[in-house]
């Protein structure tokens, strides 16, 4: 039972409801448009640092339409069109062998050919910054192009106290302020550690105080 309630792995998958936004309102509503087959924009690239949301974003996406989410471990032979998938998302395009810059190009042409499909990639730079192909930059310049902008400390308190309150617990205070500076940055592993620390509440019988999460982040082996 124990290893059940400190397992990080069985959270759901990521979805635009669970994204927090911060300056990215304008993105996450362009895909909610395209999600509904409301938008008119077929080539979207987005790009910023690490732990900013930009494989939650492509990872929810591919929930909502008949899609194929690629990255650089996927098989060259997926890169590829085909006439059952309407939304290709690529991930982390700096790290593409040249092999499947190559595919991505292909595909790129391919669905703009389809008429119907459409493609969000996503990078740690802007596209012209990319370690790729000039041809495959240019292509990833063609459509839209956003920065992700990570959610400030203050966005992060804010986000996951109002989480709390959805589900139900309470939190001393502390306890953000140390999460959000001692664990990973991303909102999504946050959620989850959050998730995590209301079980073992629960299992343990005591408050969540700057205390018991030290005691969580020990078992789980974290740094703190």
């Amino acid at each position: 039972m124990q290893q059940l309630l400190l397992n990080l792995d069985t959270a759901s998958a990521p979805t635009l409801e669970t994204f927090v936004p911060g300056q990215n309102a304008e993105v996450l509503h362009l895909f909610r448009q395209m999600a509904a087959g409301n938008s008119a924009d077929r080539f979207v690239y987005i790009w910023g640092d690490s732990a900013v949301g930009k494989t939650h974003l492509l990872r929810a996406m591919s929930q909502l339409r008949p899609a194929r989410f690629l990255d650089p471990a996927s098989p060259v032979a997926d890169f590829t069109w085909t006439p059952d998938t309407a939304l290709y998302l690529i991930d982390d395009c700096e790290r593409l062998s040249n092999k499947r810059q190559i595919a991505t190009f292909n595909l790129f042409n391919q669905i703009r050919e389809s008429g119907s499909a459409c493609m969000i990639a996503s990078g740690a730079t802007s596209p012209l910054a990319l370690p790729l192909r000039d041809d495959l930059k240019s292509r990833l310049c063609w459509g839209l192009v956003y920065q992700i902008h990570g959610l400030t400390d203050e966005e992060k308190v804010d986000a996951l106290t109002e989480h709390a309150k959805a589900r139900g617990f309470t939190l001393s205070q502390g306890v953000l302020p140390y999460l959000i500076t001692h664990y990973r940055r991303d909102m999504h592993s946050l959620s989850m550690m959050l998730d995590a620390l209301d079980r073992y509440s629960l299992q343990t019988k005591r408050t969540i105080t700057l205390p018991l999460l030290h005691d969580l982040l020990q078992k789980r082996h974290e740094p703190i």
